[in-house]
């Protein structure tokens, strides 16, 4: 039936007008995610943007439907002003793995629960199609989201403010940027800092885009303690309510509000580009060179001076990131890692050090344990306190040997340094997760003492890890977003077909460090490897990066959906081989520091200048985050901030 313009119009006089200012056939739905999909898994259908003149809708209606219904259409000649060359048909499939999602009977149009409204008198008909039917005014329209596979074609999955997400549109004959175009003359379409394939929607009226981002991110009703929940029980919470999860940062990787400051058209797409090419050629990332592992430190003494000084701090955590501390070792390397000892203090003030800590320590020690039962139930957070470390103590590393058994010292030793802990840090006290990283420590060490301010050193690292806010575990999910992106867009793209773009699922990775995906052994030797530094502080985002690297190949050729996914990554654990990962790892972040063009959040992230020149805790000043950008990396160049916020003008024509 070809593109035909059609405006439906009543009669003079009448108090409503129905304009359809966008139309656009072969606009798909796919119903089956299976490899061997047959014709009848699509619904052909056409997609209409109405100007209905107290609010305009988009929709989409299966051609069924539409032919079913066609008299009540008042044909109009074609408008050639916003019409797209007319493609030769092609019902051809989407690579398997760009099926978004499967397509529930949906008896309501939209997120809201209301009919679908009908175009031009246009109800829905009794035939099946129509059962996918929907509409969504554009005020209630939150993101869209635009993504182009390897055959060309593309796929827009659309968001209401409600959290509702509708069935996946697929372009089988183009037409997204024309989309795009026709919807720019009523809303502001933003695309997101973190992610240029995601538009974030905005009436004209600025003042909309002040608007919060609890207004803009509403939770299902039994959701709001999510947050807590993560800090309470990251594991039971993580992968028992994961679609909330997604949800939650999917919202906190949108920041809503920010000034408009880019040109008008700053898209980063050039007019010839294919869509939504995520880097261009000229940030088009070098081969990955192979690098390799070194044999771990063995001796000691030479590197210290008569007085016991470290000689050359800097070299010996070079050697051990390139291949850990030989085991015997630990007990004293470790303690220099974590700030214990200072790489310069002597033999005596080592001594001295030890002795002050220790009776530091012990009144701490004596706070707690000199605290009443009937003092104990006036004091709540207290109590909690004990209860949260009884329960996580007793369920943690039991089947390694050193904590196995009952009325075992380890864990009477490992209650004791957490509950003193909440007494020097009782603004944070206890969150489940700790006990995971005071276990090694405890371990190697096997002194309450040492143990104790080893783990203050660690938790100077990963305290936010912890913190209520959830600030922190935000920010590395963003991060690590920006750097997969740059490495891997088609395995980004996939991961957003099954609405995993959001990498959720590493959120017990980064928490603790890895401590439950790799065997207690390989824990020790990543744990010292990510210590030193090296290559950059965020290590662990490179080697999260290095282990979707490894998995990209069955992740893109399965079948998978989000839970198989979820299900996937949560199987890997005590599967994963430390050794290649690191190689990996490391591997990556000289890749990309080879890079001429890094984009300036890349750069960030790996730490190649100061973040408080481009900070990425502030989502405003965030930009597309693959786009390369001009600025050098040189100290002559300071980066220039930019506005997170651009406006849609005149998309480049579709190719």
């Amino acid at each position: 039936m070809g593109i035909i313009r059609n405006t439906i119009m009543e009669s003079s006089g009448s108090p409503n007008s129905h304009k359809v200012v966008f139309e656009k056939e072969g606009v798909y739905l796919h119903t089956s995610s299976k490899k061997n999909a047959d014709q009848s898994s699509l619904i052909p259908g056409i997609v209409y943007l109405v100007d209905r003149g107290t609010e305009t809708t988009l929709e989409w209606r299966p051609l069924e439907e539409v032919k079913g219904n066609a008299a009540q259409f008042l044909f109009t000649k074609k408008d050639t002003s916003n019409s797209e060359e007319v493609m030769t048909f092609d019902p051809g499939y989407e690579p398997d793995w760009a099926v978004i999602s499967t397509i529930k009977t949906r008896p309501h149009g939209d997120a809201t629960g209301s009919r679908p409204a009908a175009v031009g008198g246009l109800s829905p008909g009794g035939s099946a199609g129509s059962l996918h039917s929907f509409s969504v005014p554009l005020s209630e329209l939150h993101s869209l989201r635009r993504s182009r596979f390897s055959l060309g074609r593309s796929f827009m999955v659309l968001t209401s403010r409600g959290g509702g997400t509708f069935p996946a549109l697929h372009f089988h004959r183009g037409g997204t940027r024309g989309l795009l175009r026709a919807l720019q003359r009523y809303v502001i379409l933003a695309p997101s800092p973190v992610d240029n394939r995601l538009f974030l929607v905005y009436p004209h009226d600025s003042s909309a885009l002040s608007q919060s981002f609890d207004e803009l991110q509403m939770f299902d009703d039994g959701t709001h303690d999510l947050v807590s929940r993560f800090i309470q029980d990251p594991y039971a919470t993580t992968f028992g309510g994961f679609s909330k999860v997604t949800n939650f940062f999917r919202g906190a990787l949108r920041p809503p509000d920010s000034a408009l400051g880019r040109p008008a058209g700053s898209l980063g797409l050039a007019e010839d580009e294919p869509e939504f090419e995520l880097i261009s050629c000229e940030a088009a990332l070098g081969p990955r060179l192979p690098v390799q592992r070194a044999e771990p430190l063995d001796k000691w003494e030479e590197h210290l001076d008569p007085e016991g000084r470290v000689l050359n701090p800097e070299r010996v955590k070079e050697q051990i990131f390139r291949g850990g501390v030989s085991p015997s070792l630990r007990r004293e390397v470790w303690k220099f890692l974590l700030g214990f000892y200072p790489w310069e203090s002597t033999i005596q003030e080592r001594q001295d050090i030890l002795r002050k800590k220790t009776d530091e320590y012990f009144r701490m020690k004596v706070q707690w344990k000199s605290v009443s039962e009937e003092q104990e139930m006036r004091n709540s957070l207290l109590r909690g306190y004990r209860s949260l470390i009884d329960r996580d103590v007793s369920r943690t590393d039991r089947c390694h040997r050193f904590f196995s058994g009952n009325d075992n010292l380890g864990l009477t030793l490992l209650n004791d340094v957490l509950m003193t802990y909440c007494m020097y840090n009782f603004d944070l006290g206890y969150v489940q997760g700790m006990s995971d990283l005071l276990s090694p420590i405890l371990f190697i060490t096997q002194n309450e003492v040492e143990a104790f301010w080893c783990l203050v050193g660690f938790m100077e690292l990963v305290h936010h890890n912890f913190e209520e806010s959830q600030e922190a575990m935000k920010q590395q999910l963003i991060q690590l977003n920006i750097l997969l992106r740059t490495l891997d867009p088609e395995l980004c793209d996939f991961l957003d077909s099954k609405d995993s773009g959001t990498l959720c699922f590493c959120f017990r990775w980064l928490l603790i460090w890895f401590k439950r995906e790799f065997p207690f052994e390989d824990v020790l030797k990543l744990w010292e490897v990510m210590w030193t530094g090296l290559p950059c502080a965020n290590l662990h985002l490179l080697l999260a990066c290095a282990i979707l690297d490894s998995q990209r190949g069955e992740l893109i050729n399965s079948d998978f959906d989000f839970n198989d996914i979820l299900k996937h990554i949560n199987e890997l654990n005590m599967k994963l081989d430390l050794e290649d990962l690191l190689c990996r790892a490391e591997s990556i972040f000289k890749q990309l520091t080879a890079c001429p063009d890094l984009p300036v959040k890349v750069q960030a992230v790996l730490g190649l200048f100061s973040p408080v020149e481009a900070p990425l805790s502030d989502p405003s000043s965030q930009s597309d985050p693959s786009s390369p950008q001009s600025e050098s990396r040189t100290a002559d160049s300071p980066s220039q901030p930019e506005s997170s916020i651009e406006v849609l003008t005149t998309p480049p024509s579709e190719p």
